[in-house]
């Protein structure tokens, strides 16, 4: 990948390439953390500690509110990681070229900080589970998935190797995570939905505002 801001030199290494696309893009510098984050996690002895500081738990919300962000850079395994990242490759990457960097950044950890709290409030009262620590970066990406369906909906993915709309797509994610909201699959699907409608309050917000734009910047001009 190249960066859109850093014009591509033939003689330049792979690892100066590597370092641009970081620099440049939040998504690239997300997804860099979240590897590094990962790597810690398995290092002998002071991984579990690693986990255990940064996790986020909802039984100690007030007591440790910096793991209401930092939750988000650990995974629970190799494929959890891989998943969430390659999702925030190409989703995120698109965001960013719609909206910016910072509305990026905004989008995504408004919704992974919305997702712990709504996983943290809607979890007993409305579906009687027990909210235990959760991490992962999933509810902020679906954040940035819904935000950018509204942004283009008829933008063409695959699913499983299924191309489909990106607003089909995000509508056959909900209705799964809805579906197993109950189950024990020890996924935290209420979290998903949280960040899901962030992304898509937040991308509405977005589009408004960039209608109004355009509508007052050309109005009297035909």
């Amino acid at each position: 990948m190249f960066s859109r801001d850093t014009p591509y030199e033939p003689g330049g290494g792979t690892s100066d390439r590597i370092k641009s696309s970081i620099f440049a893009s939040p998504s690239m510098a997300i997804i860099f953390l979240c590897i590094v984050s990962f790597f810690l996690e398995m290092v002998p002895g002071i991984g579990s500690l690693y986990i255990d500081t940064f996790q986020f738990n909802p039984s100690s919300i007030l007591t440790r509110p910096w793991t209401l962000v930092t939750y988000i850079f650990l995974h629970a395994g190799l494929g959890h990681l891989f998943f969430n990242m390659i999702v925030l490759y190409f989703f995120g990457t698109a965001l960013e070229r719609k909206v910016g960097n910072k509305q990026l950044l905004g989008i995504f950890f408004t919704a992974g900080i919305l997702s712990a709290i709504g996983y943290t409030f809607l979890s007993r009262p409305i579906f009687d589970i027990y909210p235990g620590p959760m991490v992962g970066a999933s509810g902020a990406i679906y954040g940035v998935f819904a935000a950018l369906t509204v942004l283009e909906p008829n933008l063409r993915v695959y699913v499983y190797f299924v191309p489909m709309r990106l607003k089909h797509a995000l509508l056959l994610f909900a209705v799964f995570d809805f579906l197993m909201v109950n189950s024990t699959d020890m996924i935290a699907h209420t979290a998903h939905l949280s960040g899901l409608f962030v992304g898509l309050y937040m991308g509405y917000r977005i589009k408004r505002m960039h209608d109004k734009y355009i509508r007052t910047r050309f109005a009297g001009r035909w």
